[in-house]
Formats: C-alpha cells, sequence, structure tokens
C-alpha cells in the first residue's frame, strides 16, 4: 500500500528532474505542482478558517455569557454555527493534507534507489556490493539491511563515481541514472546533525546547517501570515502562540535530522503556502464582505417590508374605527347623587359607615 502511494509522487520528482537535471530545483517545482494541485481544496478551508475567524467577536460573547454553564455554551456555539453555515472542522481537516505528501516525500528521499529510480530490493544490493568494491563503507544495521538513510549515500557515492564503473550494466540496473545532489552549493544528502562532529568553516557545511534554521524561521512567518489572513482576533493569536511556536520548532527537528533535500521542500512549500494564503485572505475576505452587506441589504430590506405592513395594518384599523356608529352619551337626570363620603359619614368620621353599619351597635341593651 505504500509503493501504491509514493510511486506517482515518485513519478512526479524524477519528471521534475529529469527536466531541471538539479535535485534541490525538482523538489522546488515538485512542491509548487503539489501546491497548485491541492489547491481547490485548500481554498475550502480558507473559507471556513475565515469564517470561524470573523464569528470570534459572537464566539467569546457567548462564553463570557454562560461562563458558568459550559454545557449550555456548547449548544449556544454549535446553534451559532448551524445559522451561519459553519462546518468547526470543515478547516481543520484539509490542514492535514500536506502530511500525506510529506511521509510519501520522505520515503522517496530517504530510499532513491527503490522509490526515485524504481529499482527493485535485489538491484539495490547488487549496487551496494559493487560500491564496497569501490571503496564504498556500507551502512547495514544488521544481517545485511540497510540503514535510515544508507541508500541515499549509496546513490551519491554512485554519482560521483559514474564514469568509473558501468553501473548500469549490473543486473536490474538498467533504468540506474545518476542524481545530483548538489544545490547552490550545499550537498542535499547529507543531513545537518551529521556535520556537528566535523564542522568546518566552508560553505557547504554552513550551507547544511543553514537549511533548518531557514526552515523553522520561515515556518514561523508562515504561522503569523496564515492567521492574520484567516481574520482571526488578537485574542486568538494570543491563545495560538503556543502552536505558532511549537510547529517551527517541529521544523526544526525534523529538517535537522534527515537529508537537507526534505529541508529544501519544507523552505518551498512554506514560501508557496505565504503566498497562497495572502491571496485566498484577500480574495476571500472581500468576497465575504461582499456576502455579508448583501445579507445586511436583504435583511433591512426585510424590516422595512415588515414595518410598511404593520403601517398598512394601523392605518387599516384605523380606517374600520372610523366607520363603526359612534357610541350616544348617556342622558343625566340633573340629580346629584351622595357620594361615598357622604353616605359613609358618621359624625366627623367620612368613611365609618360600613355594609353592616348598625348604629345601635354598641347601645346598652339592658
Amino acid at each position: 500500500m505504500g509503493k501504491i502511494i509514493t510511486l506517482p509522487f515518485a513519478a512526479l520528482l524524477r519528471l521534475m528532474y529529469s527536466i531541471t537535471n538539479s535535485y534541490g530545483l525538482s523538489i522546488i517545482l515538485f512542491s509548487l505542482v503539489v501546491t497548485l494541485v491541492m489547491l481547490p481544496f485548500q481554498m475550502k478551508s480558507k473559507r471556513s478558517m475565515i469564517r470561524m475567524g470573523r464569528l470570534s467577536g459572537k464566539q467569546a460573547e457567548l462564553q463570557k455569557q454562560y461562563a458558568k454553564n459550559q454545557q449550555k455554551y456548547q449548544e449556544e456555539l454549535a446553534k451559532l454555527y448551524q445559522e451561519e453555515g459553519i462546518n468547526p472542522m470543515g478547516g481543520c481537516l484539509w490542514s492535514f493534507l500536506p502530511m500525506f505528501v510529506l511521509i510519501p516525500l520522505y520515503s522517496i528521499i530517504r530510499q532513491p534507489v527503490i522509490y526515485f529510480m524504481g529499482l527493485s530490493d535485489a538491484a539495490c544490493t547488487a549496487l551496494r556490493e559493487a560500491a564496497v568494491s569501490m571503496g564504498y563503507v556500507a551502512d547495514t544495521i544488521g544481517n545485511g539491511a540497510f540503514g535510515a538513510y544508507e541508500q541515499v549515500k549509496l546513490v551519491d557515492f554512485i554519482s560521483q563515481r559514474w564514469d568509473a564503473y558501468n553501473w548500469k550494466g549490473i543486473e536490474g540496473c538498467a533504468d540506474l541514472f545518476p542524481v545530483d545532489f548538489n544545490f547552490l552549493g550545499v550537498n542535499l544528502s547529507t543531513q545537518p546533525n551529521s556535520l556537528l562532529s566535523s564542522f568546518k568553516m566552508e560553505w557547504g557545511v554552513i550551507g547544511v546547517l543553514l537549511v533548518p534554521i531557514l526552515a523553522t524561521v520561515i515556518q514561523y512567518i508562515s504561522s503569523i501570515i496564515l492567521a492574520k489572513s484567516n481574520g482571526q482576533s488578537a485574542e486568538q493569536q494570543k491563545q495560538m502562540r503556543m502552536m505558532n511556536l511549537m510547529m517551527p520548532l517541529m521544523s526544526l527537528w525534523i529538517c535537522f535530522s534527515m537529508p537537507a533535500a526534505l529541508g529544501v521542500y519544507w523552505i518551498a512549500n512554506s514560501l508557496w503556502m505565504m503566498i497562497r494564503e495572502s491571496i485566498l485572505g484577500k480574495f476571500y475576505t472581500k468576497k465575504l464582505n461582499a456576502e455579508e452587506d448583501e445579507r445586511e441589504a436583504k435583511r433591512a430590506a426585510e424590516r422595512q417590508l415588515r414595518m410598511e405592513e404593520a403601517k398598512k395594518r394601523a392605518a387599516e384599523q384605523r380606517e374600520q374605527e372610523a366607520k363603526k356608529p359612534k357610541k350616544q352619551p348617556q342622558k343625566t337626570t340633573g340629580e346629584k347623587k351622595p357620594s361615598t363620603t357622604e353616605a359613609g359619614r358618621v359624625g366627623d368620621r367620612p368613611y365609618a359607615r360600613g355594609r353592616s353599619y348598625q348604629a345601635d351597635r354598641y347601645d346598652d341593651k339592658e
């Protein structure tokens, strides 16, 4: 299954190498092609992420309102997402796609004989035996098994001595070809951490060590651009600060412990990502602003229509009231009824007389 997934990427990288005849340029073009192929998926992710960022204000209000009731907060937040038509996982799922490219590419770079050149395991073993006869020091891990990056070293050894031996004459190696790992004076088959014990003040060493440093710096800058282009608030950026630091540190560790070729891909991919995120951020921000203006105009039109309908109903009600016959005023006899105060007066007390008033209640009846 791993080979089935890896072979298309290996064919693409081999095509790029046949065009440029440079391993470094082929990796950069490979990253560009992959970026363009994945652009439709990234567009969907970008739209979702920007819409999520624009809801940060409403989300903060809900969080403050239901700070003591997390269940209610989650319910209201889900309701908000449903009203806005947002899938909170829509932006995250597509962001994992680059990993499905990075893993096959790592296999191609680590095992160039099998994947990049498409040779068999038997041919790889025969190549090593021939190289050993010419002074190559095998990097085995026991029982003749290849070391983690031995195929890279083997191809580099063969490529530097391509004219000294009939490598293609070895059984199963008819499709073998030399690979120029040199890019801008840097050997991309070298692992940066392997140079620490033999550091020299020369560009070949310094350049390899700069690859993971550049990958880390560019990764950090791209994370800042990503946050801004997604429309994240200052509070959200503050919450994501730890993640924005962890990703560059992970880049440093990966690019420092693996061949420099993978670091070149990391740098190129980060640069393409910065360009892509900047363009998509501006595009979707403008588009979502237009959509929100259209929705607001529609809401305003609906409010105006409701107001007009309410006015119309009020006018019709007034018209119906005007058509009703007016009530005739009641005629009075001119006689003035005694007030309640006078009817209930007893002496100086105006309200003393009650319903059960008896004048002789307290008289001595004996």
